[in-house]
């Protein structure tokens, strides 16, 4: 009897608050009539929303037992990789070199997207996963790197190659600077100061018009050249000659697609190959005993402030080349490509993926990346969709789709 009455007290309370927030999203709506604007309630959807949610809640005992199979069922990736599996990731990067010459330009296209969002991942799961750092303003080394590339292109003609390191370099400078006023913070404190840095990073890039073209940005960025030579149809300098002209091929747009495609894979290959050397070295033991206890960590002899500095100086680092290739591949930068919504879009990949794991962070990449895509006639609930797929995670399925196991040893009795 008392559970019957603390789910009822639950489902009334869930539909309370569900008539709350859904009221001036779709309950008023703003219908234009010529000249007059006028605000026409629709009380119907409110209703259905409520009563949808309180059935939900009233039921989800009974809907939550075949998911309990959930927590335990799904794969776990082991603490160390076998030689079975260095096979198998061979095979999946033959695959994925090959594939784009037999795929189509949108397919690939977005392909490149995921492989940016997989560096961004990796990155950021160094910080969060590996040291167990919240942090809410990773978009801002991701600004920082692009407008590096667009700024030394813009005012100094650099190339995207000789502009690469320093946009890697100027990411992890930031990094290196932000984790000195979070030396002391932990939890909520922390991710309210990085979620500051991520808005006073954006404000910044809007306000300084005379240096990035506030919100205008910078346009007019080139793409990456081969070996010095243009990927394009004409040469933009007298005289030069392209990179087709010197092979003999005719120039068609999908090469370009395709070699942005293959650098894009091979910033990632190189991201994932540097993390995972990392959490083998001292460096990476020192993350886990942050992230598990920081006064533990502390008795050890272990100095917590390079720690943080190191992991947040390094995921920076991946995030600055991750905004380079985005930069070059967009050929424009602006202050609206670095939202709040980026930032937790990463994170949510890394929770997705599960805290700690590559392999899940590059499956939560691919997912949220990917089928937002496939379904573009539902783009308008797209956050709604995604809110909700969050929340299901949370309660079934909390470690992750494939987290990482804890190495742990087990004492006889």
């Amino acid at each position: 009897m008392a559970a019957n009455q603390s789910t009822l007290k639950t489902a009334t309370m869930a539909a309370v608050l569900t008539a709350v927030i859904v009221t001036p999203v779709f309950g008023l709506q703003l219908v234009r009539q010529g000249a007059r604007t006028l605000m026409e309630p629709r009380w119907d959807l409110v209703a259905i929303a409520c009563a949808a949610v309180f059935i939900f809640q009233l039921l989800r005992p009974w809907l939550a037992l075949p998911f309990k199979a959930l927590k335990t069922g799904l794969p776990t990736l082991p603490a160390a990789p076998t030689r079975g599996r260095r096979g198998l990731a061979a095979l999946v990067i033959l695959l994925a070199v090959v594939w784009p010459f037999f795929a189509g330009r949108s397919s690939v296209d977005i392909a490149t997207l995921v492989l940016i969002y997989v560096m961004l991942g990796l990155g950021l799961n160094i910080v969060v996963g590996f040291a167990g750092l919240l942090d809410l303003g990773f978009v801002g080394f991701y600004a920082v790197g692009a407008y590096t590339y667009a700024l030394l292109y813009h005012w100094g003609g650099w190339s995207f190659w000789e502009a690469l390191p320093f946009a890697g370099a100027m990411s992890a400078l930031f990094g290196f600077l932000l984790g000195f006023p979070v030396l002391r913070l932990r939890g909520d404190y922390l991710a309210i100061v990085t979620l500051g840095f991520g808005e006073i990073i954006r404000l910044l890039l809007i306000n300084l018009n005379t240096l990035t073209g506030g919100p205008d940005g910078i346009s007019g960025i080139p793409k990456p050249s081969v070996l010095g030579m243009e990927m394009a149809r004409r040469s933009s300098e007298e005289g030069s000659r392209t990179f087709h002209e010197i092979m003999g091929w005719t120039f068609q747009n999908q090469h370009m697609v395709v070699y942005l495609y293959l650098m894009a894979l091979l910033l990632a290959l190189i991201t994932l190959l540097v993390s995972t050397r990392l959490i083998r070295m001292p460096v990476g033991r020192a993350w886990e005993a942050l992230r598990e206890d920081e006064i533990a960590c502390r008795s050890l002899g272990l100095n917590p402030t390079r720690i943080k500095l190191s992991a947040f100086t390094l995921g920076a680092m991946f995030a600055g080349f991750g905004g380079a290739f985005f930069a070059a591949r967009q050929g424009m930068v602006n202050p609206e490509s670095f939202t709040f919504i980026e930032s937790a879009l990463i994170l949510a990949i890394v929770v997705l993926g599960g805290m700690g794991s590559q392999v899940g962070v590059i499956l939560a990449a691919i997912l949220l990346t990917v089928l937002p895509e496939l379904a573009r006639e539902f783009a308008e609930y797209r956050m709604l969709v995604f809110g909700l797929v969050m929340v299901l995670m949370m309660m079934w399925r909390p470690q992750g789709l494939l987290p990482m196991k804890r190495p742990q040893v087990e004492l006889g009795k």
